[in-house]
């Protein structure tokens, strides 16, 4: 009955603001770890609607279809209409192996559609990297947790061996989470003392500024940051510092727009409170919150939409599913090595050959990757467009300057 009060209470205040029973405050702080058992989304209440901020790549949401943007109207039958965000999170959790059905309605279908998915164990790998055109180094932040930003540096560092000269940070579909790892990642990419974010809230304590490090080293690549309506909090506070500090070139489509800052009150009896007590801020004053960061360069992705029909739709499901799989054998192959100990060279070959596959189909299917590639690689034409573009280097004075 207490419970129940106090979820009433906070209800009203904001979507973000909730009650957090002892089991789902134990839930919450185990999802920054980067392991946790669910459906691979994050969810939020927007226009009082539940609402997909995003799906975590290589998950069941994920490989099911589940958008950013998506609405979940029911849950196993039951509508989501004034449920809490708590309860709906208690709700789609359960049991590894158990399947649950969710009901979601999305601008291009016709009438709402149901999707069983299968809960798991969701493990997220935060950082993934991968090399294009020879120099150009793509890295894809999935999370931040953690480990984000020591996983970033050991990533930067591979493919510095590599010999890049020119780099892409995904966050399309990156949720968000530690502001410091945020913070954390900004500073990576710059080498002189700024702003990177700062929060305003009703009480003097509550503002607070976060700034990049006085440093000889940096990050001194050109940078594309790619972005969409699954980027959320953490992500935009790091497109929105580099943009704003005309660092990097933003590209994609509009970011979701989460700019609240939530405080964790715990209380004796192991549940807590979580209170929205703040807003961020971009370095040049935006509003993160309901606003989101527009792109530099906004390009739709073209996807194969979902169609009406179950036997239409097979194909991409296929489709998902053998490219999950292709990509999770990799990661588990034994490499072929010779009687002395050494990798064959037929071997080295294959794998080579599969890798570069892998490559070129990314390319194919992603057009917003595509056109990050495509400009990186006329990046002199690209410095004309964008005069102001700060890039960078290991000068003199180690301040940035362009090239």
């Amino acid at each position: 009955m207490i419970d129940g009060a106090i979820r009433g209470m906070v209800k009203a205040l904001d979507p973000h603001t909730s009650y957090l029973p002892p089991s789902s405050y134990k839930d919450m702080q185990v999802e920054t770890t980067g392991k946790f058992g669910g459906l691979g989304i994050e969810i939020s209440i927007r226009d009082g609607v539940l609402t997909v901020v995003s799906p975590i790549e290589d998950t069941p949401a994920f490989l099911v279809g589940i958008q950013a943007g998506d609405k979940i109207i029911k849950i196993e039958d039951e509508s989501t209409l004034d449920m809490t965000l708590q309860d709906a999170v208690s709700r789609l959790r359960g049991e590894t192996g158990s399947p649950i059905k969710i009901t979601i309605y999305r601008e291009s279908f016709k009438a709402p559609k149901e999707f069983t998915i299968v809960r798991a164990i969701i493990k997220v790998r935060s950082v993934v990297k991968k090399l294009y055109k020879k120099d150009i180094g793509y890295v894809k932040i999935r999370s931040f947790s953690k480990n984000t930003s020591t996983d970033l540096d050991s990533a930067l560092e591979d493919l510095k061996q590599k010999g890049i000269t020119k780099l892409i940070l995904d966050l399309r579909n990156n949720p968000g989470g530690l502001l410091n790892q945020a913070v954390e990642v900004t500073d990576r990419f710059l080498n002189r003392e700024n702003l990177i974010v700062y929060t305003k809230g009703r009480s003097d304590e509550q503002n607070m500024r976060f700034t990049s490090h006085d440093k000889s080293e940096g990050v001194v690549y050109p940078l594309i940051i790619l972005v969409n309506g699954g980027s959320a909090s953490a992500s935009e506070i790091v497109a929105g510092a580099l943009q704003d500090l005309n660092r990097a070139i933003i590209l994609g489509t509009p970011t979701f727009g989460k700019g609240s800052v939530q405080t964790i009150i715990p209380l004796s009896d192991g549940s807590a409170l979580r209170l929205t007590t703040a807003r961020y801020y971009t370095p040049s004053g935006r509003v993160i919150q309901g606003n989101g960061i527009d792109p530099d360069i906004i390009i739709e992705r073209e996807v194969i939409d979902e169609v009406d029909t179950e036997e239409e739709k097979e194909p991409e499901s296929k489709t998902r599913l053998r490219r999950f799989l292709r990509e999770k054998d990799l990661k588990k192959h034994l490499i072929g090595k010779n009687s002395i100990g050494e990798v064959d060279e037929e071997t080295q070959k294959d794998e080579d050959a599969e890798v570069e596959a892998s490559v070129n189909e990314d390319l194919v299917k992603d057009n917003q990757l595509q056109q990050a590639v495509s400009l990186l690689s006329g990046w002199e034409v690209m410095k004309k467009m964008f005069k102001n573009l700060q890039i960078p280097t290991q000068n003199s004075d180690s301040r940035i300057s362009m090239k």
